[in-house]
């Protein structure tokens, strides 16, 4: 009987060990880029969660509202200053910014479960000020990788 529990705790802790979680931090600067998020595309698989850190105040994140994530999946916008996290259950593409910052270029992209199925609509999202041409080179960069 113990070795059976044995055996269910192991089992049990493997795989929560197998979630391959993503730390970004946000930031004023980071080399010569200002407003930034440290981590700019975000490769994890579903289930996993990306926990953002308020290393510098002033700071959040939120999905683009119009195309920036899957289909069916909920609007998410966090408080500012504040950590936040979100586990990822749909496969996709989503794009967020910081809402002060999105003209900045303060962008970012989470690419779950290696689906791109959702990069044309990706595409078409608006980007203001420096953030289009961040996007432009970081949507070109995705879609090389793939």
């Amino acid at each position: 009987m113990k070795l059976f529990i044995s055996a269910l705790i192991v089992l049990f802790s493997s795989s929560f060990a197998i979630a391959a979680d993503v730390t970004v931090d946000m930031l004023n600067k980071l080399g010569k880029d200002k407003m930034v998020y440290s981590e700019k595309i975000v490769r994890v698989d579903v289930g996993d969660t990306v926990f953002w850190k308020a290393k510098d105040k002033g700071h959040n994140v939120e999905f683009i509202k119009k195309g920036g994530a899957p289909n069916g999946v909920k609007k998410f916008k966090s408080k500012i200053s504040k950590d936040t996290k979100y586990k990822f259950e749909v496969p996709g593409i989503y794009a967020y910014q910081c809402t002060p910052h999105k003209n900045m270029g303060m962008i970012g992209f989470v690419i779950v479960g290696k689906n791109l199925d959702n990069l044309e609509a990706i595409k078409k999202i608006k980007f203001r000020g420096k953030s289009q041409k961040v996007a432009e080179k970081l949507l070109k960069k995705i879609a090389e990788k793939h």
